[in-house]
Formats: structure tokens, sequence, C-alpha cells
């Protein structure tokens, strides 16, 4: 184990914003016009929500103008957005970086955890 912050080259503060696409009566195109003229860097399409990307002094401003519109937000926060992500795919990889997560969700001196391990999507 490092210390505290000893990776943090390895990832970048963003602003993200997560909207529920069930919720969201907006055409995901008007939504994403909507963001980028209140600052955002960037919005992604999934397949039950929108991702929206703002630099850290940018995210206040673009939660603003989406809550003043009614925009339905699962979440919103300034987090770390990795640079580049890990995939595995050896079964006790899989198993080990989970019950890894696991741990430091359980100890309560663990206040955030961030990875770069490229989740699969579950079947």
């Amino acid at each position: 184990m490092g210390q505290s912050g000893c990776v943090s080259f390895m990832f970048e503060d963003k602003g993200q914003i997560i909207v529920d696409r069930e919720e969201c009566e907006l055409e995901p195109d008007d939504l994403m016009m909507m963001a980028l003229d209140a600052g955002a860097e960037d919005f992604q399409e999934e397949e039950d929500s929108f991702e929206i990307l703002t630099a850290p002094d940018d995210f206040q401003a673009v939660y603003e103008a989406l809550q003043k519109e009614n925009v339905p937000m699962l979440s919103s926060e300034v987090t770390k957005i990795p640079s580049t992500y890990v995939t595995l795919s050896d079964p006790a990889d899989l198993k080990g970086i989970q019950r890894i997560l696991d741990l430091l969700d359980e100890d309560d001196d663990v206040q955030n955890v961030w990875h770069n391990w490229d989740q699969p999507d579950e079947e």
C-alpha cells in the first residue's frame, strides 16, 4: 500500500452529473446543448443515463442550470476520473479486486475509494 495520494497523477478531478434517462423529459441533444452551454466539457449517452463531465470550477454553474430546468439527477459531485482503465479477465484477479474494494468499503477510516478497474457489465 502506498501513501495517501501516491497515485493521484492517474486521476483527474472532474465534476460528474448523472441524469436518469427514463425520468428526463428532454431530448438527448437538447440536454447536451443545455449542459455544454452552461460550461460542461463532455456529454455521454449510456443505456439508462446521461453522464455530464465538467471542470471542477464549472461544476456549480452546470448543476444549477440543470436544476433550474428540473433535470432529474441521480448523482452530482466533484470526483476523480481515471486517465486510463485496466480490464481484468482472470477470475482470481476479479475476486481479489472485489475483495479489496469490499474491505476498504467496510473500513470506517476510509472515506472514498477511486480505482481504474473497468468493471465488466453484469449479465
